[in-house]
């Protein structure tokens, strides 16, 4: 296959594409959420060349993944917003100080790992979706869905949004999931791998202020920090797994490359606020009682729970008749993308959206599932 991304030419010039089109993207107020500012880049990453054929399930893949880095962007730029670094490449908002000085309370370098994380999923829609029509095939556009509000908070854009932020149900059971040596969801797909933050899978929790008056009593703007210290992860590991899972369907070699070079991006991601969350100090919530423990102290503590295990546990791989594996889990591709969206609704991440959005994005992960791998030249 004739690759269209490899010249150093082109590698060049769509890069500062993706920055011309982040300062539009901004100023028409859609950043995140479409493709209708894409032409440049796409020209400038086919000019010259003759794009190949994708087969359906390829495109399948490719637009099921963009859909959800375009999904991601949108929640990451409200985190940046509030509590990363604002500037030319992530622009959008003005900060919170008090919001940021507690995110900073897991790590002093937080607004930069927001700020770099908001950037490359920034980076991963717009390359993909660019990707797809340099090929002829259509792209992912979520525009019409951006109808969500968002915080009223100092630091916000106001924006309207595709998720939501602020009525969240983390599931924390991959904490122990990686530190589990005994167990893999692939091999153990009914397992019960414990919660890190129990009342964090029982409510609806704000990541972010809603509005300043979620800035006191001190505590609750911790917990509002901690939750979000544990939701970035818990998001993260399901990109971690989301690719090497749609790689295994992937027929074209590039396509192949495309899943296989975005995907250990996320895991570096998962890594970073995996050990970020670990520094989340123990806090009630006076507002609601939601309580982040210490977990390294009875009755969590252990090789379960301790925080500064960063690292994934070998464990069953394939067959528990070969020595265990560390390894990133799950990666069983059978029904991997509606999984994904079953996952992120569960979360309450789509609080209020539409059930055409839900139609679509339902669509989008059908596609992507019934995508299956065949034999090419």
């Amino acid at each position: 296959m004739t690759s269209v991304i490899d010249t150093g030419t082109a590698t060049t010039r769509t890069s500062n594409s993706r920055r011309s089109f982040m300062k539009q993207a901004i100023a028409a107020g859609a950043v995140g959420v479409g493709y209708s500012l894409f032409a440049d880049a796409t020209s400038v990453l086919a000019q010259g060349q003759t794009p190949s054929t994708l087969s359906a399930g390829d495109a399948a893949l490719l637009r099921f993944a963009a859909a959800a880095e375009i999904l991601e962007t949108d929640f990451w730029l409200q985190y940046n917003e509030l509590g990363g670094i604002q500037d030319s490449e992530v622009p959008g908002g003005t900060g919170n100080p008090t919001y940021t000085a507690k995110l900073q309370v897991l790590d002093s370098d937080f607004s930069q790992y927001i700020h770099d994380n908001t950037d490359d999923e920034i980076s991963h829609f717009t390359f993909l979706n660019a990707y797809l029509e340099s090929k002829g095939a259509t792209p992912v556009n979520l525009d019409q869905f951006r109808t969500l509000p968002g915080s009223k908070a100092t630091g916000s854009s106001g924006q309207p949004r595709l998720t939501n932020l602020m009525q969240l149900t983390v599931d924390t059971s991959w904490w122990t999931r990686y530190r589990s040596s005994d167990n893999n969801p692939d091999l153990d797909p009914n397992f019960n791998f414990p919660q890190a933050i129990p009342d964090l899978s029982k409510g609806q929790f704000t990541a972010i202020p809603r509005t300043d008056a979620d800035l006191t009593p001190d505590a609750h703007i911790q917990a509002i920090a901690n939750t979000a210290g544990f939701h970035m992860p818990t998001i993260e590991q399901g990109g971690t797994s989301l690719y090497p899972a749609l790689a295994q369907r992937a027929s074209s070699v590039e396509v192949l490359r495309i899943l296989i070079s975005i995907g250990p991006t996320e895991t570096m991601h998962f890594q970073t606020w995996q050990d970020k969350a670990g520094n989340a100090p123990p806090v009630t919530d006076p507002t609601n009682g939601l309580t982040f423990p210490d977990l390294n102290s009875p009755p969590f503590g252990g090789e379960m729970f301790q925080t500064n295990l960063i690292m994934p546990e070998p464990c069953p791989f394939l067959s528990r008749s070969l020595p265990k594996c560390s390894i990133i889990r799950p990666t069983q591709t059978t029904g991997i993308a509606m999984n994904v969206v079953n996952f992120l609704t569960a979360m309450g991440l789509f609080m209020g959206q539409s059930p055409q959005f839900f139609a679509m994005l339902k669509s989008l992960a059908a596609d992507a599932d019934a995508a299956t791998r065949q034999c090419t030249s």
